[in-house]
């Protein structure tokens, strides 16, 4: 098995971070102030897929916002945790809420306000679009950019590393329930 698969081996649980890794780090807002993101179609079937074979999601935000729970409720994301600063603060609750071990949990982080997080999991990954001083504390960086897919290429590396690949191909072709 590819070394960098094999990270991904023992993940029970995923945390995702959102302005910059689930979208491109942009922020729009309409003439009436309201915030509009872009998020990856692709990741989402994959946040999506990674909850029909049992592994949770969780996004882990700096900022709290209805279009990141309205979005995380559409990929059946387990929790969005926003307003929280510092990151790494919340680990032990989501450890034991989700009882797993922090070297069980992969974050996905793409700033310096995640390197606290990134510092204390099992698999810290960044977007290849991330700071250089970011990088440095990453077990992984995507080959993709954040909001371009890069999250997705993660979940395929779980499905790989944990033999979930027909299994996931049979969720697909089955009808929804």
């Amino acid at each position: 098995m590819n070394k960098k698969i094999g990270l991904f081996k023992k993940i029970k649980l995923l945390i995702l971070d959102v302005d910059g890794v689930l979208t491109k780090g942009e922020i729009i807002y309409d003439d009436k102030g309201r915030e509009l993101k872009i998020f990856n179609v692709k990741d989402g079937l994959g946040i999506f897929l990674l909850d029909k074979v049992g592994i949770k999601t969780v996004f882990l935000t700096a900022k709290s916002s209805a279009v990141v729970r309205r979005r995380a409720k559409d990929m059946h994301v387990s929790e969005v945790i926003g307003g929280i600063l510092p990151k790494e603060s919340v680990l032990s609750r989501i450890s034991s809420k989700y009882k797993v071990k922090p070297e069980n949990i992969c974050f996905m982080g793409d700033d310096l306000i995640d390197i606290g997080l990134m510092e204390r999991v099992g698999i810290a990954v960044t977007v290849s679009d991330a700071p250089q001083m970011v990088k440095k504390y990453a077990s992984y960086v995507t080959v993709k950019g954040g909001g371009q897919g890069a999250v997705r290429e993660v979940v395929e590396f779980i499905f790989k590393a944990q033999h979930l690949e027909e299994r996931v191909i049979e969720i697909v072709k089955s009808p929804r329930k």
